[in-house]
């Protein structure tokens, strides 16, 4: 991509291409570890649209009406387009379109042959072709081939020459590029209009492509009592030139029979023109008159600020300062728990301590009793201390957030909280839909709108569960849990949520948020956010507007959403499958690369993909099926940045499949406006992804599953997510009889990777409890055996997940089946231990 440079450019480049190889070497693969400033040219990229042959269309009265639409959102904002040829079915447009493309981004064009006879779809078929193929300095022709069984292609020609325009430095972390940001302020000057008699009203329509701000109306005259001169603001990359539109229209409103006493509305431009933004000087105040045309103009006062070098977004792959400081200090702790349980001769030094992890899956008020239940557990065989990590999705989060509330939990009886959440369990629920509950649902949803938050039914679902848990309101936050682990005095706890896309199934594109009391963030993209301002307004890296941070009830309700469901993914947790016929209906991709070529080619590049739309059947099916009506919506922190030019070398990516959304930059996070945010059980029923990153360096898992159909799924979907992304994972081996009855604790180690965490399984069954009082203790009195002989998963099971409500013997029989389950496999836990305890020994003996 960066072929001939100039030579002023190549110190900064060859450094910078020397500290990528560096830091990949000490990465044992991963490219960056944190930020930093890479200087990169600019070029200039022309696409000419030469021609289409044999295109048929499914207009049966004449030819097709053919164009092009040429998108490259990291050089342009706008959707260019060539004209319309008629009724021609090998249309030739000979049409040249012109880009500056800047070096460090992933610049892939899409270029949609369209027909504009057809009304409801005009998407004949799409070519994706990464720019960073094409050398500085050459030319080349491509015949794509649209629909080889019809002969259908579509001939363009690209060039790529280098710009005159300086190199600029950008902030990226190898995964993420952060332009540097304009602001524009200003205002418009009305002057003293005099008041005259004219039909309609006017307004000005300001306007900037790609900036974060979409449009501002202002009227044009002003209201007497108000200052004649109203600000507005835009945020824009100035790396795209952006261009301030001013409109002058005018509203008319038309009375006409039957519609009504407010008629219709229309409204008509009556002049507009434009101003390049990059083209103001930085940092000073100007004024300006902009003609509109026909001897109209408006007066404005402006001034353009360049934004600052420090980012409000953190750009790396590091665990966050808190997060950092928090390990110094826990693997002290943890160094005197290990050597109690393990009765080591003398505590292990720092770097020996194993990094102990417990993932807790969902199952709603079943997740959330049972994990209760597992960490009293741990605490009466003295282990708490030895984890580092507590982090669950779903009902887990649930019981996380009860515990938490307290900034010594793991210290205390845990029998007290636990009857905290008992009472909360056996209460009754119908007080959650009384008139003065719903009066103050209304009411906080309304404060929550005014506040500029974005309200959905995760909102409304969270204040349910906050009535559910807690009977009435809760004010804490998550950054309020930063008390209780400031001194690391209990397990750090990682809360998880995926980012979904509305018409998108979880199992084919989800990526993974974690939320703790430091940060919430992208590990994927090295993206985070001060947990604090989660919920605040940002672009380009940079915070434009903070809004407060949620009370944690909200963030409950989106870690367990599970109202978000699709249509879809509803009948396939009823059936065992989803509607698979849709899946035929949807958008077929294709490589269309010249496969002899294939080895010249470079592997940071995609291959050229052809993407032929499942027509206007499909995707009226797919908005039915496959859409997340109840979906929140948050502010997208990442918004404004673009993708690396190498970002496919992460492995966090499953770029190498072409069909995945990780190949398509042009639709990936950074380019959408909102995020989705829902229950992590869309993905993997339990948040392994968060404690398998590599910084947290996870030497043993205690695996929790409140699965009740299939207690090892989410073994298996982790396995085939580290395999995709070639994380170290031990081998899941199971017989038939395991699948038929499992056992209550199951250890996986792989011998031959020490890399690989070693996973203690632990599936919600009711086994040994049903004989035994206590490890060992056989039962005696026929009252403790009918306290114990019980099943906990059946149709008319009082577990089910949909239940909220359980009745106080049911919940002390499932806390007391999590607890013994846990002690009675202390003999494998500490085994656990001690492998890792040895591994990281070797470890530190090979390092010195």
């Amino acid at each position: 991509m960066l072929g001939r440079v100039p030579s002023r450019a190549l110190p900064a480049l060859a450094a910078v291409l020397f500290q990528s190889k560096e830091r990949k070497k000490a990465a044992g693969g991963r490219r960056s570890l944190t930020w930093k400033w890479e200087t990169h040219p600019y070029y200039n990229l022309s696409v000419k649209i030469l021609r289409a042959r044999n295109i048929k269309t499914t207009d049966l009265l004449s030819k097709a009406d053919c164009y092009v639409a040429l998108r490259l959102p990291t050089a342009s904002p706008l959707t260019s387009r060539t004209k319309v040829i008629y009724n021609c079915s090998d249309p030739e447009w000979n049409e040249t379109f012109h880009y500056r493309i800047h070096g460090a981004l992933k610049n892939v064009v899409e270029l949609t042959l369209c027909d504009e006879d057809v009304v409801l779809n005009d998407n004949l078929s799409s070519i994706v072709f990464d720019v960073g193929r094409i050398k500085p300095g050459r030319c080349l022709k491509r015949v794509f081939p649209l629909n080889p069984e019809t002969n259908e292609e579509l001939e363009v020609e690209f060039k790529v020459e280098e710009c005159s325009d300086p190199p600029t430095e950008v902030i990226t972390n190898g995964v993420l590029v952060a332009h540097r940001s304009l602001c524009l302020e200003g205002t418009i000057d009305r002057g003293d209009q005099p008041r005259q008699r004219e039909e309609g009203e006017k307004q000005f329509k300001l306007s900037v492509a790609g900036a974060y701000e979409k449009e501002t109306c202002i009227p044009y005259r002003p209201d007497p009592d108000q200052d004649r001169q109203t600000p507005f603001v835009f945020h824009a990359d100035r790396e795209l030139c952006p261009q301030l539109e001013v409109q002058l229209q005018q509203t008319l409103t038309i009375l006409q029979e039957g519609l009504g006493p407010g008629g219709e509305q229309q409204t008509t431009v009556l002049g507009m023109g434009c101003l390049p933004i990059s083209s103001l000087p930085l940092s000073k105040k100007v004024d300006l008159t902009v003609p509109l045309g026909k001897e109209q103009s408006v007066d404005l006062k402006l001034k353009t600020e360049e934004s600052h070098q420090d980012l409000d977004v953190r750009l790396g792959f590091d665990l966050s300062n808190g997060e950092k400081e928090y390990l110094d200090k826990r693997k002290q702790i943890a160094s005197q728990a290990l050597k109690e349980a393990l009765n080591l001769k003398e505590v292990p030094c720092k770097d020996e301590v194993p990094i102990v992890a417990i993932v807790g899956s969902g199952g709603g008020t079943r997740a959330m009793t049972s994990l209760s239940g597992n960490l009293s557990g741990l605490q009466l065989l003295n282990l708490l201390d030895c984890v580092t990590y507590v982090s669950g999705v779903s009902g887990s989060t649930w019981c996380m957030t009860s515990l938490y509330k307290d900034p010594d939990w793991s210290h205390k009886d845990l029998q007290v909280p636990i009857n905290s959440i008992r009472n909360s369990v056996t209460l009754s629920k119908s007080g959650a839909f009384s008139p003065d509950r719903i009066k103050y649902y209304f009411r906080e949803l309304a404060s929550l709108e005014k506040d500029g938050r974005k309200v959905s039914f995760t909102d409304l679902w969270g204040l349910i569960l906050e009535y559910f848990f807690y009977q009435k309101e809760n004010p804490s936050k998550l950054s309020d849990q930063q008390e209780s682990v400031r001194w690391a005095q209990n397990p750090y706890p990682i809360y998880g949520g995926v980012n979904v896309r509305i018409n998108v199934s979880g199992s084919d594109f989800a990526e993974w948020c974690e939320f703790t009391p430091h940060e919430v963030g992208f590990r994927k993209y090295g993206a985070f956010v001060r947990t604090e301002d989660f919920g605040s307004e940002f672009f380009m890296g940079h915070l434009i507007r903070r809004r407060q941070e949620p009370r944690i009830c909200y963030l409950e309700g989106m870690w367990g959403s599970a109202f978000a469901a699709s249509l879809d993914e509803i009948w396939a947790e009823v059936a065992g499958t989803g509607f698979a016929w849709i899946d035929s209906l949807k958008d077929v991709i294709k490589v269309v690369d010249d496969s002899r070529k294939l080895h010249l080619r470079d592997p940071l590049q995609f291959k050229t993909r052809l993407v032929m739309p499942g027509g206007i059947l499909s995707q009226i099916f797919q908005d039915i099926f496959k859409s997340r009506f109840t979906a929140g919506e948050s502010y997208n922190f990442t918004r404004g940045l673009y993708l690396h030019r190498d970002y496919v070398d992460i492995t966090e990516f499953v770029a190498w499949n072409g069909h995945h959304l990780d190949a398509f930059p042009n639709q990936l996070t950074p380019m959408e406006e909102n995020l989705y945010l829902v229950d992590g059980g869309f993905s993997i029923n339990s948040p392994f992804p968060l404690v398998l990153q590599p910084e947290r360096d996870v030497d043993v898992i205690l695996s929790f599953n409140y699965s009740w159909e299939a207690p090892f799924e989410v073994l298996e979907l982790t396995t085939r997510y580290c395999k995709e992304r070639g994380i170290p994972f031990p081998k899941i081996i199971l017989t038939n009889e395991d699948q038929k009855k499992p056992k209550e604790c199951y250890m996986f180690v792989d011998a031959e990777n020490p890399k690989a965490p070693i996973v203690l399984h632990f599936p919600l069954v009711n086994d040994t409890f049903q004989k035994h009082k206590s490890p060992g203790v056989e039962l005696q009195t026929e009252e403790e055996k009918s306290f114990r002989n019980f099943v906990i998963a059946g149709r008319d099971s009082p577990y089910r997940t949909r239940n909220f409500t359980y009745e106080p013997y049911h919940f002390d029989r499932l806390v007391e089946v999590s607890r013994y389950n846990v002690l009675n496999n202390k003999e494998t836990i500490l085994n656990a231990l001690n492998l890792a305890l040895t591994r990281r020994k070797l470890k530190q003996k090979n390092i010195n």
